[in-house]
Formats: structure tokens, C-alpha cells, sequence
């Protein structure tokens, strides 16, 4: 076979070259199944033809006339197949999150006219199966697991014939490098998901220019968790497709401790909350350690913070490092396995601290940076330590260029960019100018040791939706207009970025909560006092989880404080036109932000 042109050509590209008896797995019934290449490219033939035969296919080929077919599930072989053979028939797949929102839900199905749903279980069903009656485009929901009243999506492949099969090869030949092939559905600042459409070019330029930045050997395998229908574990998990590493997948997030130990992996990617998770689990065994032990394990971490990578260091600090490996971070590996060759993370920035100290635990941790929109790799820190450097995301992957607008965001031009918004050219001009992507990001290249390497350094974020630390976006807008709709509420601002939870800064309406606080027998307060009554503290602590329901899980509000004095353009805190100065409530309430993720 040639260079592959479509995603869906690793099926080929690996049953010529490296054929392995695992190229998927997933546990069933408590134990690992596994699927070889030969066995995924049954499936994935007698599935697509299957599909044709209940309708689902390339239409007129247009971007519009194409049947759209939507997934709710969590990581499974079955997603990958799914995905594969609805590319062959032509068809495009649009991936959505699990735990999206009943409002968000229709909004996708409406906007892409979703011919078919296929869902994990019996809850993700009940969920569709409840917007089924207002969206008309919707025909049919499958269920993976076995759902009372639901159809099986085993029931497709019955449905498979060779004539079938043979009309799925001449549609699949017809598709070209530059064709649609997903289209992925992304929080807007507005709140109203946007379509992102990406190619084939889109996304296999980027698993091509990512191959060499992973390290190099046969027969790997890789665990996978963080959810597939976000493009980073689904552009990686084409790049494993390509390369012959086998994909293995988690149960949960709650299981990969376990899973980690069954598999032993020699690579994933993950999220930064997630690397804090590892990190605090490791810390707590360490405190609850004694003696010797303990002494041991808080002398191996101090010189773990010390570490560099490419500067020498001192014959001595290598020596102790040496004897830290063998003695206390080779636990740390065991708890990974035992043959992690690094760990991929992106998503939202991750603490240098903690890069230092896996690395020098010999658990290489590469961070990289990208978007939706750019399928998603920009730059990536190599696994070849001389193209790495802590407190960047690494160097620019090949074939994408970026440059700084005058006010430092970065502009991304290359082949990995979206095709655009689906249905939404206004917004694709605004967001693509001669070819070049606005990121939103604020950053600048910064010099390598060798002067002729550049490293991506991201300093901020330019537009006001922000990223908690497990990389999940939240549009504090749309948050903070609808906990205004309650009349104790005078004013809020959301924050969370980088951090493990939403929190907010809440300034009450005083003369309601005032009138509430009279009839609770709490008066006789100022506001200073008032805002510290713990029947107050109670009361608001209701009002903002009976908001919550309104709200995804990433975008609940955990945890707030209360402010005595309203925010005004004459305090500084807002701009003529009204809207929230962020940075300088930050700056002005730090204190009270500091309690919130105390």
C-alpha cells in the first residue's frame, strides 16, 4: 500500500506491514478482550456494509448531504470500529460527550441533522431517547452494551452482504485525502457548540508529524482513558493504528491503577488533573510511610525537584539520583507497569514541578499544546530528551508554522487547520484569516540551547473561556448570567483556570438578602458580618447547587465566597461598557480565591 490518504486506510496500512493479535482490547466480563487487525477488519467491513444497508451513507458527498451519525460512549474497541466504518461508508461521525447536557444534546443532534445514534448502555439511551421526539432527522439508537427495549448494534452486521460489501470498497475509493471526516462539536464562548469540521488531511497530517515524536519500537502497547471524542486521544489513537501499538483501554478513571498493572503499557496521554491525582496518591503513601522509609522517600523527592533535564549535572547528584531510581522511583514505575517508556499530556498546562519530578523518576512526561480546531497538535516536547524543555510545549511539529499577532496570540497555519465551523462561515472568518488560525492563546518561541531550536511558550489565554486543570473548557458567561437570575445575587465571576474545580466570587444583592435575613431573625448585621453568618454561608450554599443542575459536571460551582462591596467602574472592577475587568478582580481578591482552593 502507498502513504496512506484516509484514516481509515491503518486497517490496510497494518495488516501489511505489522498485523498483531492486539491491535484493539477491551475487558469484558472482568477480563482483557483482545481483537486482532484481521478480526478489526472484519468487523469493520461487515459493520459499514451493515450500515449502508439501514440507510446511513455518503448522500451527494456534500459536507451537508452527508448522513451524520452520532456516539455517546465511553472507550471501548467498539468505538474505533464504529468510527472507522462510518468513514468508509461516506458517512461522518460526531462524536459527543458522554456527559453533556440535555439542552446541548438537542443542539448537536438539530445542528447535524443526526440520522442514527449509537450509545454506550441503558443510561446514555434513556438520555437520547428522550430529545428523540424533537429532533425529526433522528431514525434509530443502537446500544453497545445489551438495553431492554433498545436495538443491539451486533444487529447491523447481520445485515452485511458481499454485494453490500463490495458497494462500501467503490464508495470508500471515491473518498479523497481532502474529504471531510468528523465533525467534533466544541464549546463556544456563547455557550452554543460549534461544529469543528475536520479532514482526512486535517487530522493524518498531524498522526504522520507526530509518528517521530514518540519513541521509537516495535509491539508497544498503550493504555488509553481520556475520552475519545475529544480529538487528542482520537488523533493519537490513529497514530497507535499506524504505527502497530496496540491499544488497550480502561475501564474507568477509576480503574487505572489496576489497569495500568494488568496491561503495563509502554505509553498514553493524559490530562494534567490526572497527573496531580498520581502525584497526590504517591505523596500520601510517602507521608504515611515511618522511619527509615520515610526519611528514604522525602530525600529521593527533594533531589527529584532539583532535576534538569539537558544540563549536566554534578557526578555526585547522579549517583544519588541513581540510588533514588533503584530504591524508592522504582515503585513509582511498578505502580505504571513497570515499562513506561514516557507519558504524553496536554489539554491545559501542567506544573513544571511535576514534569521535573517524574522525569527525573524516569517517567519522561512530553507536554504538548493544541486545539480542536488544529486536529489538535501544534508543538509537542519529543520523547528524544534534546528537542525538550520543561516549562514550554515543545517544538513546533512538522509542517505547521505559527506566528505572534501584535498582541502576542498565536496564529497556527498548516494542514492540520479545521476545514471550518459547520454552518457557520461567519465564524470561521473570524477565526481563520489567509489560512492563519487565531489559537486565543497568548505565547511566544523561545530559544533552545542550540539557537536554531524554537519552544512554544503559552503565557495566557486571550479570550475569557478557561480550562480547569483536567482540561475541560468552561464558558463562565453563560454560568454566570443564569446564577444572576436569582434575586440574591447582585453579581459573580466564575474562575477555575488551571484549577481542579469551578469556583466564584459572589456579591449578593443586599437589600434582598437583607429582607431574607430579617425573617430568618440574622439581622442587626453590617455586611461585612452578614456575608460570615454561617446561616447565610447555608443559605447561599443551596441556592448555587440548585443552580448547578442547570450546569455540566466540569462547569458546577464547588465552592465560593461571599464580597461585602459591589463591583463598579469607579472601584475599578469594570469597564465603561459594564462588563468585568477579570484580571483585576482576580488581582483585588486574591485572598478570597486563595480560601476557595485552599
Amino acid at each position: 500500500m502507498t502513504e496512506p490518504r484516509r484514516l481509515f486506510d491503518c486497517i490496510q496500512y497494518h495488516l501489511e506491514r505489522s498485523p498483531t493479535d492486539d491491535m484493539l482490547a477491551g475487558k469484558d466480563g472482568g477480563q482483557y478482550k483482545k481483537y486482532s487487525t484481521a478480526q478489526v477488519s472484519e468487523i469493520v467491513n461487515d459493520l459499514s456494509a451493515g450500515l449502508l444497508a439501514i440507510g446511513v451513507g455518503p448522500g451527494d458527498m456534500s459536507v451537508e448531504g452527508r448522513d451524520k451519525v452520532a456516539l455517546l460512549s465511553k472507550n471501548r474497541p467498539e468505538w474505533i470500529m464504529l468510527d472507522l466504518a462510518v468513514q468508509r461508508t461516506g458517512a461522518i461521525l460526531t462524536p459527543v460527550y458522554p456527559t453533556i447536557n440535555i439542552n446541548e444534546l438537542k443542539f448537536i443532534f438539530s445542528d447535524a441533522q443526526v440520522k442514527i445514534a449509537f450509545v454506550n448502555d441503558e443510561e446514555l439511551f434513556l438520555k437520547v431517547l428522550s430529545i428523540k421526539d424533537q429532533v425529526p432527522s433522528l431514525k434509530e439508537i443502537y446500544t453497545f452494551e445489551h438495553v431492554a427495549n433498545a436495538k443491539h448494534w451486533k444487529e447491523i452486521f447481520a445485515l452485511s452482504t458481499p454485494a453490500l460489501k463490495e458497494q462500501v470498497k467503490s464508495i470508500s475509493e471515491k473518498i479523497s485525502y481532502e474529504d471531510l471526516a468528523t465533525i467534533i462539536y466544541t464549546s463556544g464562548t456563547t455557550g452554543t457548540p460549534k461544529g469543528v469540521m475536520l479532514s482526512h488531511r486535517n487530522i493524518l497530517s498531524n498522526v504522520m508529524a507526530c509518528i517521530p515524536c514518540f519513541p521509537p519500537g516495535e509491539k508497544m502497547k498503550a493504555l488509553s482513558f481520556l475520552p475519545l471524542n475529544h480529538i487528542f486521544e482520537r488523533m493519537v489513537t490513529y497514530l497507535y493504528l499506524f504505527r502497530g501499538t496496540a491499544v488497550y483501554y480502561a475501564e474507568s478513571l477509576d480503574t487505572i491503577g489496576d489497569n495500568l498493572k494488568e496491561v503495563q503499557p509502554h505509553l498514553f496521554t493524559t490530562v494534567p488533573r490526572l497527573l496531580e491525582k498520581v502525584y497526590d496518591r504517591i505523596m500520601q503513601k510517602g507521608n504515611d510511610l515511618s522511619g527509615i522509609a520515610k526519611k528514604l522517600f522525602f530525600w529521593a523527592h527533594g533531589l527529584a525537584e532539583k532535576y534538569e533535564i539537558n544540563k549536566k549535572k554534578s557526578a555526585w547528584y547522579r549517583l544519588q539520583l541513581n540510588i533514588a531510581n533503584k530504591i524508592v522511583f522504582s515503585k513509582w514505575r511498578e505502580a505504571l507497569g513497570n515499562h513506561i517508556k514516557c507519558v504524553v499530556t496536554g489539554g491545559a498546562a501542567c506544573q513544571v514541578r511535576l514534569i521535573k519530578i517524574f522525569t527525573a523518576a524516569r517517567i519522561p512526561i512530553m507536554e504538548g499544546y493544541g486545539l480542536t480546531e488544529t486536529s489538535p497538535v501544534i508543538a509537542v516536547n519529543r520523547f528524544d530528551e534534546k528537542q525538550r524543555m520543561i516549562g514550554t510545549v515543545g517544538p513546533l511539529i512538522d509542517g505547521v508554522q505559527v506566528k505572534m499577532a501584535e498582541d502576542g496570540e498565536i496564529l497556527c497555519k498548516g494542514p492540520n487547520v479545521m476545514m471550518g465551523y459547520y454552518k457557520r462561515p461567519d465564524l470561521t472568518a473570524q477565526e481563520i484569516t489567509d489560512g492563519w488560525y487565531h489559537t486565543g492563546d497568548i505565547g511566544m518561541l523561545v530559544e533552545g540551547k542550540n539557537s536554531a531550536d524554537k519552544f512554544l511558550k503559552i503565557t495566557d489565554r486571550k479570550k475569557e473561556l478557561f480550562k480547569t486543570s483536567g482540561g475541560k473548557y468552561v464558558a463562565p458567561l453563560p454560568i454566570e448570567n443564569k446564577l444572576k437570575e436569582s434575586p440574591f445575587i447582585e453579581q459573580v465571576m466564575l474562575i477555575g483556570a488551571e484549577k481542579k474545580f469551578v469556583g466564584a466570587l459572589i456579591v449578593p444583592s443586599f437589600p434582598n438578602l437583607n429582607d431574607w435575613a430579617r425573617k430568618n431573625n440574622v439581622d442587626g448585621y453590617n455586611k461585612e458580618e452578614l456575608i460570615q453568618n454561617p446561616k447565610v454561608v447555608e443559605m447561599f450554599r443551596e441556592l448555587v447547587e440548585t443552580f448547578n443542575k442547570f450546569f455540566n459536571h466540569v462547569e458546577q460551582v464547588k465552592k465560593f465566597e461571599l464580597l461585602a462591596h459591589e463591583w463598579s467602574v469607579e472601584t475599578g472592577e469594570m469597564t465603561p461598557k459594564l462588563s468585568l475587568k477579570r484580571k483585576v478582580i482576580m488581582e483585588k481578591y486574591r485572598d478570597a480565591i486563595e480560601r476557595i482552593y485552599e
